[in-house]
């Protein structure tokens, strides 16, 4: 009994586009309402969200069940945190802030169990193994393991051809919001300047044969992404909807102006 096959990763492999949603809710009722809805893939977002190490097992566990397939973001590139998450059953990491070829290295190899990589040899504590009961994990869970690294500076745009070109490095997405901030133009990933860097990067990718991603909640640069080749994108969170959808119900019920009061006629 081996590691279990990573959809994801071969889907990649094989050039299928993949659409995926932001999980930042940090529920796994939530997520698991998300996963009904048919997505590729679902990010449990370990950076931004009010995540920790319990309650990401607990959303990996409500989304075991559904054909969606988990990717979840680490918080940091800390080898310490990427061993806990491949423990709990994750299978597929993207790393936040990569800024260079050496930092690209240190986490493929923060990924694989010895002799090609520092993971802690834990597997009959960790759920990713069901608890030791995959007798030949150990020998067979490096190859299921999908490694995203995430650009998302310029100086990680200046390395992004080093960057992409190590062995190992199974996708690079793009961060667009803080590829923004850093370019200076913060809230506005859509302006022109950060758009042309962005379009630039996801065909750089590509020349490495490497799978490119990147998250928008606007629907035609999603469709724009696809088409210059993007193979793996988000196309929007739960929080993003929740707020979207909540926010219009209310304006649709809520009177465009306050209702007249007739005052009450006093009991003198």
């Amino acid at each position: 009994m081996t590691a279990p096959l990573n959809r994801f990763k071969q889907a990649l492999r094989d050039r299928q586009p993949q659409i995926g949603l932001w999980l930042a809710l940090a529920n796994p009722y939530c997520a698991e309402i998300c996963a009904g809805a048919g997505f590729d893939w679902l990010l449990i977002d370990g950076e931004h969200a009010p995540n920790d190490i319990p309650l990401m097992m607990s959303q990996l566990q409500a989304l075991a069940a559904s054909a969606s397939h988990s990717v979840v973001r680490a918080p940091m590139d800390a080898p310490w945190l990427i061993k806990q998450l491949l423990d709990i059953g994750a299978q597929t990491l993207l790393i936040p802030m990569v800024e260079s070829a050496e930092q690209a290295k240190a986490l493929v190899r923060a990924v694989r169990y010895p002799p090609q990589g520092i993971r802690g040899v834990g597997a009959a504590l960790a759920r990713a193994s069901l608890f030791n009961r995959t007798p030949d994990y150990l020998t067979t869970a490096n190859d299921q393991i999908c490694l995203l690294v995430q650009i998302e500076s310029r100086a990680g745009l200046a390395q992004l051809d080093a960057i992409a070109s190590i062995e190992g490095v199974d996708g690079v997405f793009i961060g667009p919001a803080d590829l923004a901030a850093d370019m200076g133009f913060p809230g506005n990933p859509g302006c022109a300047e950060v758009q042309q860097a962005v379009e630039q990067a996801l065909t750089r990718i590509q020349t490495h044969h490497k799978a490119a991603g990147i998250l928008s909640a606007d629907a035609a640069l999603c469709a724009r992404y696809f088409d210059l080749g993007a193979l793996f994108v988000a196309v929007g969170s739960d929080v993003g909807l929740l707020v979207k959808a909540t926010s219009l119900l209310c304006e649709h019920f809520r009177p465009p102006h306050p209702p007249s009061v007739t005052p009450a006629a006093s009991g003198y």
